[in-house]
Order: structure tokens, then C-alpha cells, then sequence
């Protein structure tokens, strides 16, 4: 399965945190699964963190190390998927997210989040 990552979920499961539930955790630590973080999540940390509204347990260049080390392969973004964004209903209001939601239904994604907006779109969501 391929499983796209919400950014509190990576941070969550990045922090160990309980927040993250148990499926989640069972699904992203599962071998068979590829686990998927867009450059977007990325964006919306550093910027988050920048502006004080996000604080994190290691520093940012160490999260960003993490992916390199678990092969957490990163998800650019496309003309195709920004399209996709422009279609979208406006069920959830914020960008990452709705960006996230339309690379999950361009590349047949599953997302791993805890944000039930996102069940108001064509998209599976494992939580």
C-alpha cells in the first residue's frame, strides 16, 4: 500500500507521539507499505516553525534527516496536482491539506490522517 503522510501524522510517528493511533503506527512501520511525505508538509513545518506556531522535540534538520535514514520518499509537487486542487469542493479550507488530498487522488494514495474533513473527498484515509 501506498500511504501518504498527513504532516501530524509524520510528526507524530517522527516524535513517537501517542497521538498517533495504533493502526497508523502498525501501517507505517509495515514493511510492505511505501511510505510517502509531500514537499508540502515539508513547506507547512518550516514555515510553522518559522513563525513560532510549531515546535518540534529535535530540530528540523534532524526530522529532515529521518526521512533520508527510514526512506520516506518525498513527494514533489506538479502542474497536474495543482489542477487537481483548483477542482477540489471547499470542504477543508486549508492548503497543505487540500494539496495533500489532491496528490492522494492523482497518485491513487492512500492518506494516513486523523482529519476527518478529508472523508469529504474521493480519497481513502487510514487512521
Amino acid at each position: 500500500m501506498r500511504l501518504l503522510l498527513d504532516t501530524h501524522a509524520f510528526i507524530w510517528f517522527v516524535e513517537d507521539d501517542k497521538k498517533l493511533s495504533g493502526k497508523a503506527k502498525e501501517e507505517i512501520e509495515n514493511p510492505d507499505n511505501i511510505i510517502i511525505l509531500s514537499i508540502a508538509s515539508l513547506w507547512e513545518m518550516s514555515i510553522k516553525i518559522s513563525i513560532g506556531r510549531l515546535k518540534l522535540k529535535k530540530p528540523y534538520k534532524e526530522v529532515i534527516s529521518y526521512v533520508n535514514e527510514k526512506g520516506i520518499e518525498i513527494l514533489s509537487i506538479n502542474f497536474e496536482h495543482t489542477l487537481e486542487v483548483s477542482k477540489l469542493e471547499f470542504h477543508h479550507k486549508d492548503p497543505f491539506d487540500r494539496l495533500i488530498i489532491s496528490q492522494a487522488k492523482m497518485e491513487n494514495m492512500t492518506i494516513v490522517s486523523k482529519d476527518k474533513l478529508f472523508d469529504d473527498y474521493d480519497i481513502k484515509r487510514l487512521w
